[in-house]
């Protein structure tokens, strides 16, 4: 009996070993994801969940941004902001681009995208390349090009439309009341709709061909083939570049106070340059403060709400394929 234990002790002796080394390799493991994401973890921390709080926290003082805030205001840095012309100004300019964007921007990307990607456009390639450029562009760049060519005295599109209409009379594109607003959309749409072309693009290029050829072999017309199949095919990217495009119109900052400054008299008012203006330029950081905190709830509302009502079946059927 004495010389069976030995050998009927191995098993056991071999299983704790391989125990062991399991839970050596899950602790290696775990030091590994701590040692990578820690880092990251730390810096967002500092530097994103830090400020939101800060900024709730300043939001109810009236501080200027030195020493400590003494004055504690309540609510009434918010009580003024709602009741700021300004503000409202800044709001409806604010949903304005949203609505532009929505409705000329992204449908401008997609059609050319159709064009330039799908279509018998010669010379498709100089074509993309020549729509994309101006997305690589910085924004502080692209405001100043398009400053010159809109300048009222001898900016380009003047002296262009000029020399094209007799008797034409220059305009202060960047002036005018109900002019400012459409002129700052088309330079964004100048400067983003080529990325989001190249988003289309790339979404349509993962389209089967075999399923718009068999709806064509089944009598399909074009305009079916796009409504039925194409655009369908392309739905999640397209709901995507609608959540990018609202953010983007939200927070919108510099191609606006570059250009415009918010101004004349708030014609081009931002949620962006409002809080620059009326925050920090303006020496009021808890009125900013607030602001700041009005825009992130905004934000981060939309954003909550677009994923679960919007994307989060594109997220379900992406991770059940």
């Amino acid at each position: 009996m004495s010389s069976l234990t030995p050998s009927a002790a191995l098993p056991n002796n071999s299983a704790g070993k391989m125990a062991a080394d399991q839970r050596r390799r899950n602790w290696n493991k775990t030091g590994l994801v701590l040692f990578l994401v820690l880092p990251g973890m730390l810096l967002f921390f500092l530097f994103v969940l830090v400020p939101i709080g800060q900024s709730f926290f300043f939001s109810f003082y009236r501080w200027n941004g030195f020493g400590p805030p003494e004055t504690f205001w309540e609510l009434k840095n918010f009580e003024q902001l709602f009741s700021h012309g300004a503000f409202h100004a800044a709001v409806w300019h604010t949903l304005a681009l949203i609505a532009l964007s929505l409705g000329i921007q992204l449908p401008l990307a997609m059609g050319l995208a159709l064009l330039v990607g799908r279509g018998t456009l010669p010379g498709r390639r100089f074509f993309r390349l020549m729509l994309f450029v101006p997305y690589v562009f910085s924004e502080i760049i692209t405001a100043i090009i398009w400053r010159y060519v809109l300048d009222p005295n001898a900016g380009l599109l003047n002296v262009v439309l000029g020399s094209v209409i007799p008797g034409y009379e220059p305009v202060s594109w960047l002036a005018e009341q109900y002019v400012i607003i459409f002129a700052l959309f088309f330079v964004l749409t100048w400067k983003y709709f080529g990325f989001y072309m190249i988003l289309y693009m790339a979404a349509l290029q993962s389209i089967p061909g075999d399923l718009e050829d068999a709806a064509r072999i089944d009598g399909a017309t074009e305009r079916q083939v796009l409504w039925n199949i194409t655009l369908p095919m392309v739905g999640p990217t397209v709901r995507l570049t609608i959540y990018l495009s609202v953010l983007g119109a939200i927070q919108q900052f510099v191609i606006v106070w570059v250009m415009t400054q918010g101004g004349p008299v708030n014609y081009s008012e931002t949620l962006g340059t409002y809080v620059y203006k009326y925050g920090i330029q303006r020496g009021q950081l808890g009125y900013g403060s607030a602001v700041a905190v009005v825009l992130f709830v905004v934000t981060f509302a939309f954003s909550l709400a677009y994923q679960f009502f919007v994307l989060r079946h594109d997220y379900q059927d992406a991770r059940a394929a």
